[in-house]
């Protein structure tokens, strides 16, 4: 398995539609590992299309993308976005809705009145923007809304509020029933699915969205403004739902479980939002459907379909490359897709894809025989020197599991996997075998090849990590191995070896709970002659700061995760804290501080030894000085006790508080201030290396400048002194 280099990528400013369901994946990301592995014009493939964006991106750079989508909401987006429709088609759609009837009334002004709320200050009638219920006792507790008069905020519902609310449900019955026959007929064994899904609408939602749904069905429009229209509906009903949790920040449901207090948001408001959502979707691209063919230039070819449809249709096809984001199960996006759809664009479409109904729990194990059944479609079909690099968002043990075995038992040897952190994508990057290794016998996995690469990644990576990482350091050792292949059970099995790794003795487990996935996992016994991951971030830092005196954060990722590839990626917040430490930023770009140059340290290291040899005599003890291997100086009193300290530029210390063999209370590190947060930052990560140092005292460069100059300091005051410049971490500092 070759080493393979984290590709960074950009979060986007504004994810799009429907972005809480969708798999979390970074810009750049993909178009990165193409522009490594293909040349424009050549056939991608996504077989899961879960992600419009990652989708486009590729199509921007020039590729011909073709995409396996299966669920009609996906498809939604990927069309919309390839076309996305004007502001100003937006905004005129929202306006012919505004202006339909209602009785005697517009649109626009019937829908504000199920919302209307009495201002406290004022005592005029509002729309709410919000209002807030508790689900347990079905209670109407709170209003939010924004008055002209300039008051604002939330407040208890009134009784007023109350009866609103309980009007519309009297009426429930007969509005709910026509959301369900858009989906499944009275007669349809999927109705009382349907009727389950729905109850995560509330009356007022449900009557406020078959209102809207009625007028666009009566409606004659031009297709893009038809388009723009069912864009600005879809969100809505998202925002419609009673998934949104209060309060709470990004909510990302993955089962219909309506939360403990929610959010009724006002439906009009939320298709005026949904303009701005659907407002930055970007350049439109050339898109067709199957078996039509987008030009050599690039394109997106969709087709309306599983992956194992397709596969027996693309025997013209030569693919260059598989690139995908993984989905992870997710109950709640695809019940909702089956209702959407049927509101959208009536039963007859939903019909297809109704079926994900029956389906309550999307386990590990079912997610890992649908990725399954999707790769083996097409393994045959891609050649042997093409890539498949996926995109694993929000990773966690047993979804590397599954993905790594579904890919295994589908013909797909592991050539490289990349990690970050257990919060970021993880990179896999496989390539078709050239022998068939199908229905591999998974007792032959050896517990023992497991255990020593799951033990060797720790000691390579030299500090305690999350047992994701060990997880995959398991899992490629099997996939190195071949001994991965598909079994209806096979999770149970591949894990087990890893299990049962983690409760040797050789490894250590820092955490409060005793689930593994809690804390992090560290060794009883570290090789003292490596340098922690943090140790070697800095000082491959430090080396590119020279190298390239002006560069970006972007910059230093770029060169860095090529040094440390595969599992010894540094995160971000590790980097971000290396810059704190070493940098200043002008205009967007960052260089060394002056002060850190190496003649600049060289000479602080100078007059801080120099600091100590004066002051050992008027403090009344000897010194001895060592320059090599470490710069270091000893104090020895007339009592024979010996005080140490350790001089450095850095805050590399790994080593030196493994390998030291002097008493630690009487062990001091002198650092340079910038230095001192940097340090924190390190032992607040590493729990193993923090219990190393808990009795090592930090002395920073100012510090022992200041005591130099006290005429007529003693050892006590000396001593006294120490405690008085602690050490702490930058706030803005994100921890591991």
């Amino acid at each position: 398995m070759e080493r393979f280099a984290y590709l960074p990528g950009d979060e986007p400013e504004n994810p799009g539609p429907l972005a809480r369901y969708l798999p979390l994946a970074a810009d750049g990301i993909a178009t990165a590992f193409l522009a490594q592995h293909s040349r424009p014009g050549t056939w991608v493939l996504d077989p899961f299309g879960a992600t419009p964006r990652t989708d486009l991106e590729m199509v921007r750079l020039g590729y011909r993308v073709l995409v396996a989508v299966n669920n009609p909401v996906n498809r939604f987006l990927l069309e919309t976005a390839a076309n996305p429709p004007s502001q100003a088609d937006l905004r005129a759609a929202l306006a012919e809705l505004a202006a339909a009837r209602k009785g005697d009334e517009r649109l626009e002004t019937h829908l504000q009145s199920l919302y209307l709320t009495e201002c406290t200050k004022c005592h005029k009638q509002v729309p709410a923007d919000a209002f807030v219920w508790e689900r347990e006792n079905k209670v109407l507790a709170a209003r939010i809304y924004q008055c002209e008069c300039g008051d604002n905020g939330e407040y208890p519902a009134t009784e007023a509020d109350q009866a609103l609310a309980a009007s519309l449900a009297t009426t429930d019955g007969l509005h709910r029933s026509r959301a369900l026959e858009r989906v499944a007929a009275p007669q349809d064994p999927d109705r009382v699915l349907a009727e389950e899904a729905l109850e995560c609408y509330i009356p007022r939602a449900v009557y406020a969205l078959i209102t809207i749904i009625n007028k666009l069905d009566g409606f004659s429009l031009a297709p893009e403004r038809r388009q723009a229209l069912l864009a600005l509906i879809l969100t809505t009903c998202d925002e419609a739902s009673a998934l949104w949790p209060h309060p709470a920040e990004r909510p990302r449901p993955k089962q219909l479980n309506i939360p403990t207090r929610f959010l009724e948001k006002n439906i009009w408001l939320a298709l005026e939002r949904s303009v701005v959502i659907w407002s930055s979707a970007g350049q439109p691209v050339d898109a067709v459907n199957w078996p039509s063919i987008p030009g050599e230039g690039g394109g997106l070819c969709l087709f309306d379909g599983p992956m194992r449809d397709l596969a027996p249709r693309m025997k013209n096809v030569s693919l260059g490359a598989v690139v995908t984001v993984l989905p992870r199960p997710n109950q709640a996006f695809w019940t909702l897709s089956a209702l959407w759809s049927g509101w959208l664009w009536g039963r007859e479409a939903a019909a297809p894809f109704k079926s994900v109904l029956h389906r309550r729990r999307y386990d590990w194990n079912w997610h890992a025989a649908a990725l399954y059944a999707a790769l083996k479609n097409l393994s045959e079909q891609l050649p042997l020197n093409a890539p498949l690099f996926a995109i694993v968002p929000e990773p966690e043990p047993a979804f590397l599991s599954a993905a790594l075995l579904a890919a295994a038992g589908s013909g797909f040897d592991l050539n490289g996997l990349a990690l970050r952190t257990r919060h970021d994508p993880v990179q896999i990057l496989w390539q078709r075998c050239a022998i068939s290794r199908a229905d591999k016998d998974l007792s032959a996995i050896d517990a023992e090849t497991v255990r020593r690469a799951m033990l060797s990644a720790l000691q390579e990576r030299g500090e305690p990590v999350p047992v994701l990482h060990l997880h995959a350091a398991g899992l490629a050792a099997m996939a190195e191995d071949h001994t991965l292949g598909w079994r209806p059970e096979a999770l149970a099995q591949i894990n087990a070896p890893i299990q049962a790794a983690l409760s040797s003795p050789e490894f250590i487990h820092h955490a409060e709970s005793k689930n593994p996935e809690s804390g992090l996992w560290g060794l009883a016994e570290w090789d003292t002659a490596i340098d922690p991951l943090p140790d070697r971030v800095e000082m491959a830092i430090v080396r590119l700061f020279q190298k390239n005196p002006s560069t970006t954060l972007r910059g230093l990722e770029t060169a860095l995760n090529p040094e440390l590839p595969g599992l010894l990626t540094p995160s971000l917040g590790l980097l971000r804290a290396m810059v704190a430490s070493y940098a200043v930023e002008a205009g967007g770009r960052l260089s060394l501080r002056l002060e850190d140059s190496p003649s600049a340290r060289r000479a602080d290291l100078e007059t801080a030894a120099q600091a100590l040899t004066a002051l050992a005599p008027r403090l009344g003890v000897t010194f001895q000085r060592q320059d090599s291997p470490q710069r270091l100086i000893q104090w020895q009193d007339p009592g024979g006790t010996v005080t140490t300290f350790y001089l450095l530029a850095s805050a590399v210390v790994g080593r030196i508080l493994r390998q030291n063999l002097n008493p630690a209370e009487r062990c001091l590190l002198v650092i340079p201030g910038g230095r001192a947060g940097l340090l924190a930052y390190k032992l607040d990560r590493d729990p193993a290396l923090r219990a190393v140092a808990e009795h090592w005292r930090i002395v920073k460069f100012r510090t022992l400048r200041r005591l130099s100059e006290i005429t007529g300091l003693t050892r006590e005051g000396f001593e006294k002194e120490l405690g008085g410049d602690p050490i702490e971490p930058p706030e803005q500092m994100k921890l591991f």
